[in-house]
């Protein structure tokens, strides 16, 4: 029977896949190869002098003590009593170092471990987190981690160590006396066949905690989220039953666990109980027969110990190997997500300037069907294009195409002539930027939010930025000026103030190629001037794509597409379109008239 064992359900880790998990873990293990072996030695001295503790009680008790064959020797039961004290002050010596040393390894690799998944998740392409629940990305990074920790931290010692001294005792009770060892044999059954269930179905129990952790941590992390909707809709109650359910769900999977434990550790301790009554039975009954000494038969009563207190830890300790297997899983499983958009090999520059050329362009999301269809678009060197039509109707997607956050399924599009799939991914965040619809701040200061558009830049570069945007004056009027700390998502700024500071990043990188993603959809009247100045400022000189929700913004655009259905319906000018009298007119028509409405206050 193997480790994982046989006919696991296929949502369990079978055996091929517990072998890989382990084969990664040993590679990614390599670069502390030293420490390993150091640490191996040192709990194999420490497996050591614990079973040399039985043979010590062997000797003292037969030499020693007073029996039928001589009237004992009381120096060799002092010598024995010193020599087992020093043993065992040898041994806590070297468990404390063993400590160190694995916690060393093993904290060396969660670090590592969390350093790689961090960086091949920002290296995942957008549909990525688009398909992925937030809750479940962030499982892996806090939950499964953590998982692993309790391993890491007293786990590997114990398990180390105790596959040492069960593997010693067993060497030592066979070599000593194998009729004594033959004895230990009857208890042997009920742990094999309790240890082959519990490690089928505690796997299968594990896997499912994880996944209940991740869904749990999903709910409370979109609920946080959207907290001001659901307050806005007194949706309060409803939320905290949904929360209540996948909570529930996650203190079930819990408590399956639980009780897998309990019918199993049971039956292991009891075991070892029944194991000691057959030594002292089975031995006593030897002994009067000359076969073994009562030394013997002590000493077997303590290396059955050895025997059945590793086995005992380790079936506890499995507990933590199947959550950490499990959780390590889930890792390796986003360690092996390959991004869609990807860099070829012998990748070059962007050039600084060139057209831009959408060349019959076909795209959808995944397995879905097409939202853009044969879609093709020349857009100049410095010219500004503005992309309108409904909602839904594939405008952002056609712009994310040509920042390259996605491929498209064919056609291509290119900037200067290059194919955007030849082009390094670095070389083409520097020349072609985007400003999503809502502009994201991090924890930090104004100043280190807009030099996220070059990292590199120094504080008279920043303040250059927003300078030529006409930006510096109100930053610096904060209270602290630049430094001003800008809180968790910009929560000390107004909306407005947040697509400033977006389109200082923006001004900083320099680009060749800027896209407006309904940049100014979500201004508030303090900020919207200041906003629509800025823009001037920033996509002077440069190509821009505008994906425009007012129609005014379209209207100042060199040429305007109109995308219907997922097509380039319409291309023109303002006026060009209007008297064409289709689809763009009747957008502007509808529009103008939404604007002479007047509001009601």
């Amino acid at each position: 029977m193997g480790w994982w064992g046989d006919n696991v359900p296929e949502e369990t880790l079978s055996r091929d896949e517990a072998s890989r998990v382990v084969r990664r873990l040993f590679r990614m293990l390599r670069p502390q190869r030293a420490r390993i072996v150091v640490a191996t030695f040192v709990l194999m001295a420490q497996a050591a002098v614990l079973l040399a503790g039985p043979l010590l009680v062997r000797h003292g008790i037969d030499a020693g003590l007073p029996n039928a064959k001589h009237g004992g020797d009381a120096g060799a039961l002092d010598l024995a009593v010193v020599i087992y004290l020093v043993l065992a002050l040898v041994g806590l010596v070297l468990g404390r170092f063993a400590i160190i040393l694995v916690a060393r390894i093993g904290e060396g690799f969660l670090k590592e471990l969390r350093n790689r998944l961090f960086g091949h998740m920002m290296s995942l392409s957008l549909d990525y987190f688009e398909t992925e629940k937030t809750g479940k990305i962030v499982a892996r990074m806090t939950s499964d981690i953590d998982a692993m920790q309790e391993l890491v931290s007293q786990g590997l010692v114990l398990f180390v160590q105790n596959a040492f001294v069960f593997v010693g005792a067993v060497v030592i009770v066979l070599v000593i006396s194998w009729q004594l060892a033959l004895g230990i044999l009857v208890i042997v059954p009920p742990v094999y066949f309790g240890s082959r269930w519990f490690r089928r179905v505690s796997n299968k129990a594990y896997l499912e905690v994880r996944d209940r952790i991740s869904t749990n941590l999903s709910t409370l992390q979109e609920s946080l989220e959207g907290v001001r909707v659901v307050q806005a809709f007194g949706r309060e109650d409803a939320f905290t039953r949904k929360f209540n359910r996948t909570n529930e769900d996650q203190y079930h999977a819990n408590m399956h666990t639980v009780r897998i434990s309990s019918k199993y550790f049971p039956v292991i301790e009891y075991a070892g109980v029944a194991g000691t009554a057959v030594i002292i039975g089975y031995g006593g009954w030897l002994t009067t027969r000359g076969v073994v000494t009562v030394g013997t038969v002590a000493a077997f009563v303590l290396w059955l110990n050895n025997l059945f207190e590793p086995i005992n830890q380790l079936s506890q300790l499995y507990n933590t190997v199947q959550s950490s297997a499990a959780a390590l899983a889930k890792i390796f499983g986003v360690l092996d997500t390959r991004p869609t958009v990807r860099q070829r090999q012998g990748a070059f520059d962007l050039p600084k300037s060139g057209a831009v050329d959408v060349e019959h362009v076909t795209f959808a999301y995944g397995p879905n069907e097409p939202v853009l269809h044969d879609v093709s678009l020349h857009i100049g060197d410095g010219e500004r294009l503005a992309l309108v039509g409904p909602t839904g109707a594939g405008k952002s997607t056609l712009a994310k195409l040509i920042a390259r956050f996605y491929d498209p399924v064919d056609g291509s599009v290119r900037v200067g002539g290059v194919d955007l799939r030849d082009v390094e991914f670095v070389s083409l965040r520097r020349r072609v930027i985007v400003v999503p619809q809502e502009g994201f701040l991090f924890a930090g200061s104004l100043r280190d939010n807009v030099r996220v558009g070059r990292p590199e830049a120094t504080d008279a570069d920043v303040e250059e930025a927003l300078r030529v945007l006409g930006l510096l004056e109100r930053f610096a009027a904060f209270p602290e000026g630049l430094e001003t700390e800008v809180r968790e998502r910009g929560s000390r700024l107004s909306a407005g103030e947040r697509q400033l500071v977006s389109l200082a990043r923006a001004a900083l990188a320099d680009p060749s190629v800027l896209i407006l993603d309904e940049a100014t959809s979500n201004l508030d009247p303090g900020t919207e001037h200041a906003v629509e100045r800025a823009l001037e400022h920033l996509m002077h000189g440069r190509t821009v794509v505008v994906v425009a929700h007012r129609l005014s913004t379209a209207a100042r655009a060199d040429r305007i597409g109109v995308v219907f259905d997922g097509r380039l319906a319409e291309l023109g000018t303002h006026d060009e379109l209007v008297a064409r009298d289709a689809h763009y007119a009747e957008l502007y028509r509808a529009w103008s008239t939404h604007q002479a409405t007047p509001e009601v206050a």
